[in-house]
Parts: C-alpha cells; structure tokens; sequence
C-alpha cells in the first residue's frame, strides 16, 4: 500500500475571505458592565438627533475618502477635492430623491386607473372558490358581525319617535392667510433640509480634518499601542469604505436589470422600482422584499390576468440569485464579516433606536464596531458579539462538545475539518489537544468521574463514526497516484513534511495508560495506524492493570503502545514497560506523552525513552505512528540497579562460600 501521508499537508481551505479580516480569539473576553450599556444606549436614544446625523456625516466620510485621495493624487487641491466629493455625492442623493418624488406622484395620479382590475381579480377568486371559498366565509362572518353589533345597538326602543330632522348644509370656509400657507408648505422641510445642510458641513470638516481627528482618536483611544490603534483606523476606514462603495455598485447592478425588466414587462413607473430597489437593498434582508413587494402589487392592478405577476416575482428572484451568488462575491469576496444573527439583531437594534434611517444604516455602523473590536481590546467584546469568526478555538469547541455528551455534533465538527485537513492531522491538531483540555480539568479537581466517563465514551463514539471517513482516506492511500498529481521534490511547502510508513504486515496494540481518557487517544492512535494498513487491536487502561498484563494475548503482536495525556506518568510508564517486556521479550514497547503543538525535540524524547527502558517516546500523532511501525528491533529489557547490585552481591557471597 502507498504511504502517501504527510504531516501538515491539508487541501486548500475553501470559502470566501470576508470583509473583516480574522484575528485569533483570546482565552477570556471582558464584558462591560450593565450600567455603561444602559447609559450608552440611553444617550444614543435621547440624543438621536445629534448623534444621527454625526454617523450619518461619518459613514460618508469613508465613502468619500478614497475618491478624495484620487483627487488629491491627481493634482487637485485638497479644500477643492474635497468640496467637489462632497457636492457630488449630495448631488446624486438630490437628483436620486427628486425622481423618485416625481414617480411617485405620477403613480398616485394612475392609482384609480388600476382599481376595476384589482376588483376583477377579488371577484375571479370568490367565484372559483379558491381554499374552499374562504373569502366568501370570511366576508359573510364580518358583515353578520357587524349586522349583529348594529342590532344592538339598536335594540332599546325609544319612548317617543322623534320625527327625524332634515340635515342642514353646512359649507367650511378655509380664510388661511398666504403667511400661514407658506409656513404650512416649508414648515415640514425645514428640519430635514437643515438636517441635510448640517451633514454635508460636517462631512466637509471631517474630510479636511481627517489627520487630526485620527489623532485625537489615538490619543484618547490607544496612545499606548500606537500600532494597535493605527491598524485599527486603517483597516476600518479602508474596509466600511470598500464596503459602501461595492455595496452601491452591487445595487446598481440589481437596480438597472430590474428596472429594464420592468419596463420591458409593461410595468408603469419601472424608473421609480429600480431606484427603490437600489435604495432598498442596502436595508438588509427585508430590503430587496420590500422593493419586490410593490411592483407585484402593481402587476396585480396593471393586467387581467395573472401571468405578469409571476414574470414579475420571477425577475426579481432570478436577480437576487445571480446578484448573492455571483456578482458580490465576485466584486468583494464576501458580505460584511458579520453574522447572519448579528445582521438582523443589528438591524432591529438600531431600527428602534433612529428609526428607518438607523435601518439603513445598521449594517455600515456594526462593521465599524466589529472593526473596532477586532483591534481595539477594550472594545473586543463587539467582535465575539457581532463577528463571523470562530470564537472558539477548534479543539476547545470540540472538546465543549464531547463535555456536553454531543457526539453528533462532535462528528459533524469532525467531519466538517477532514474536508481539508486528513485524520493524522484532525487527531493531532485538534481531538488530542481536546483531550487535553478535559485531563487538565481533571487534574484542577473541577471534572467528575461521571463527567470523565462522558467525555470518553463521546470521544469514543465520535472516532466510530469517522470510520467511514478513515476507510476512505484508506482506499485513497490504495489508489495509484496519477501522473500529474504526483508530489514536486522542489516545492518548499512540503520540506517539514514526515511521511508516514506503511504498516503492512505489522501488529500494534494501542491502550491507556491511567485513565478513560487515555483509552479514547488510543482509539485514534488505533484509527490513523488502520488508515495505514496495520492489524491493530485495543485494549483499555484496567488491562495494564497488574494482574490483568499477563492476560492479554500478545501472541503475534509486534508492537504495544500505551497513551497518557497526564505527563506526571513517567514512573507509572516505566512499570509498564517492564511489565510488558517480562511478559513478552521480543515485543516492542512504546510511550506517547500527548502534548498539545510541535513535537518536542527528538533528542529528549530518545534519553526518556532510555530512561523508562522503552523502544521509543512519542509526544504527538506523527511521532507515534512512526514509532509504531517501525522495523527496529526491540530493545532488551535492562535490570534495575539495585537488583543488579544485589545480584552481583549474591554471586559474590556464593562464590566466596563455594571457595572457603
């Protein structure tokens, strides 16, 4: 069988990169306390009119800030630079705000137009009866309803009939001075003009000044990690700036297909559905819903029949999939980098808090934060909150796991890896560490027998479920490599990489060394010596009990390795080895202290070896199995000194009778 295995190597990881770029997650996140999280979100919700407009200026401000530096870059003056970004952008959202009114009141003066198909289509559903005639039910329900509310109402009869009066004309005279009409008619605008004026003004400010407010930010911020902070800056202005600025051409992609279907399926307006579809879909989620909803409708009004409508629902489906699926990860690789949870708890938080524009605005203002996070220590706990990134290390998830007695979702974890990592690699990198974790509680005193138990038989079931898997990294070692994907002996990559012998024709015993623990490393010792083609029996850590090792059935067994994920196990080992070797001479002995990262040096492990009397000492998987297969002979098993001096003693003592 090919031995093809090698440390290390892993096929490429698939996916795509996000939006935020990862960061390793450390052992304990600090949480504020509930009074500054009442108080914040007290001040952002009583102070929403300062500090709406103060994000809304900030957001633009990174969008704003590469097509300023292109600017700049191209010879124009900074103060010019930045007045023709600003008043071109603002231009856009004018002339973006004024069609979308002008299309608006063309589709309200059309309105009444559209009311006898509407009413055809409710009549075509009462008389064919659709869902059993539930309309007819529900409509005859309310109106006996309201007759029965009328009724008695009406019930009491009046002691004297009253001749009924005759209604008086009466005509409402509107005397509203031409002052009072105007204040009417701008009196509404003059918030959100003033709104708007104030924006683009500190737009401009933040613009000029970004130097110094950077480093006001670090001074108050990170002075003391200067590196730290200034990443942190960087990489959020770089990031919610690539965001905003892909996320708009996205949508004008979406918006331009949509709008040209429309107009080509006869929907009226179709200018105005395009323009909303590209504004709503920066709301996430509901907002490509929302901007779907109101061109169907006005399918259902525009045409008899019911065609139109499913052309309509399947337009803005077919673009929806080809704009998630194709066209964002090909322009920017990923969504925001946050999670679909945090998305949506973002945008409901944020929706309370300011309303439709804080809607809008949630994903944009949450990537800052997560951002921030990722940097910023004292703000890290919005990144575990918020982020798409694995809070858990893979072998403390595991291990969470298998504590939890979940040996389901153990192997879906399990599995999920060996997509790109082989079982060599699985079992060192993460299922041992995960063990390791479970031996260090039990060491602390804060892991019961019961616990223990659990977490072994859950490990034990997770590698009987990964045998499919190991049968079939199995048949790949059987299967010829093809010419094309035979190995480069010049590629540096695979320089570190230990190729795993064959085991053909060798039998290993793989057990425990103290405890339920042990057994389960064992069990995947055993499952990676399967992969390579060795006869492998088990035996749990009792059988190494005293009394028990001269049970076991070493006949045709070349090699016995005992695990022990305690390292405080060097006396109990050397026993062990002893006691294995009386009961066999020509069997080799083997000793794996598990250890968590790169295997310790050779050499130490070679004096341990000699010092416990065994063939060899391993401290990770690789090691193990190349221990495990190898063809050196056993080495003979060395008295003790003491029991050689008293040897030596008795020899002399007989030798000095026999000659008296």
């Amino acid at each position: 069988m090919a031995a093809n295995r090698r440390n290390g190597m892993a096929s490429p990881a698939h996916g795509l990169e996000d939006i935020l770029s990862p960061a390793a997650p450390h052992p304990r996140t600090a949480l504020p306390n509930v009074a500054t999280i009442v108080t914040t979100v007290a001040a952002l919700y009583f102070g929403r009119e300062v500090f709406l407009p103060i994000a809304i200026a900030l957001l633009l401000t990174f969008a704003l800030a590469p097509l300023v530096s292109a600017l700049k870059r191209a010879g124009i003056p900074r103060i010019a630079a930045v007045i023709v970004s600003v008043l071109g952008a603002f231009a856009a959202l004018a002339l973006f705000s004024f069609i979308v009114a002008t299309q608006v009141s063309e589709l309200a003066q059309n309105i009444p137009v559209y009311q006898a198909n509407i009413l055809t289509k409710v009549r075509s559903l009462k008389e064919t009866g659709v869902g059993g005639g539930i309309i007819a039910k529900l409509s005859k329900v309310v109106e006996r309803v309201g007759q029965e509310i009328d009724r008695q109402e009406t019930s009491p009869p009046a002691a004297t009939p009253e001749k009924p009066r005759e209604p008086v004309p009466v005509e409402i005279v509107s005397r509203e001075r031409p002052l009072e009409v105007l204040q009417n008619i701008v009196g509404p605008l003059i918030s959100p003009l003033g709104s708007a004026g104030l924006i683009i003004v500190v737009v401009i400010f933040m613009l000029l000044e970004r130097e110094d407010l950077r480093d006001r930010f670090i001074r108050l911020v990170g002075y003391g990690d200067l590196h730290r902070t200034t990443e942190a800056l960087q990489d959020a202005g770089k990031r919610v700036g690539r965001y905003l600025l892909m996320q708009l051409v996205v949508n004008i992609v979406y918006a331009v297909p949509i709008a040209a279907g429309l107009w080509i399926l006869g929907i009226p307006n179709a200018l105005l559905w395009g323009l909303l579809a590209l504004g709503l879909r920066f709301v996430p989620y509901i907002g490509p819903a929302i901007g779907m909803l109101l061109p169907l409708f006005l399918a259902l009004a525009v045409a008899p029949g019911w065609s139109l409508v499913l052309w309509t629902a399947a337009l803005f489906v077919v673009m929806e999939l080809i704009t998630g699926n194709v066209v964002e990860p090909w322009l920017y690789g990923s969504r925001t980098g946050l999670s679909s949870l945090a998305i949506i708890v973002a945008a409901i938080f944020w929706t309370w808090l300011w309303g439709p524009l804080g809607l809008v605005l949630s994903t944009p203002l949450t990537v800052c934060l997560v951002v921030l996070g990722r940097h910023v220590p004292q703000f890290e706990f919005l990144d575990v909150l918020f982020g798409n990134e694995p809070v858990l290390e893979p072998h403390a998830r595991l291990y969470q796991r298998l504590l939890a007695g979940d040996p389901d979702e153990a192997t879906d974890h399990a599995e999920e890896m060996l997509e790109e990592k082989y079982l060599v690699e699985f079992y060192d990198k993460v299922a041992i560490p995960a063990l390791l974790l479970g031996e260090q509680d039990r060491a602390r005193g804060v892991m019961g027998d019961q616990q223990r138990r659990q977490v072994a038989e859950s490990a034990l079931v997770m590698v009987a479920n990964l045998d499919d898997s190991a049968h079939e990294e199995a048949e790949e070692e059987d299967a010829p490599p093809a010419a094309e994907e035979e190995p480069d002996d010049k590629d540096p990559s695979r320089e570190d990489e230990t190729e795993l012998p064959d085991g053909t024709d060798l039998s290993v015993l793989c057990t425990g060394g103290r405890g339920e623990l042990d057994d389960a490393a064992a069990a995947m010792l055993a499952q990676v010596l399967e992969v390579q083609g060795t006869t492998v029996s088990k035996a749990g850590f009792a059988d190494m009990e005293p009394a028990n090792i001269r049970r076991l059935e070493l006949e045709g067994i070349d090699t016995v390795v005992v695990g022990f994920l305690n390292r405080d196990s060097v006396k109990h080992a050397r026993f062990l080895v002893r006691r294995l070797k009386r009961a066999k001479a020509a069997l080799r002995v083997g000793i794996v202290f598990w250890s968590q990262g790169p295997n310790e040096d050779k050499e130490a492990a070679a004096k341990l070896a000699r010092d416990i009397n065994a063939d060899f000492v391993a401290h990770g998987m690789v090691d193990a199995v190349v221990g495990a297969l190898s063809n050196e002979p056993p080495i003979a098993l060395k008295l003790v000194a003491k029991r050689r001096m008293r040897r030596q003693r008795a020899t002399s003592q007989k030798a000095s009778a026999a000659s008296t």
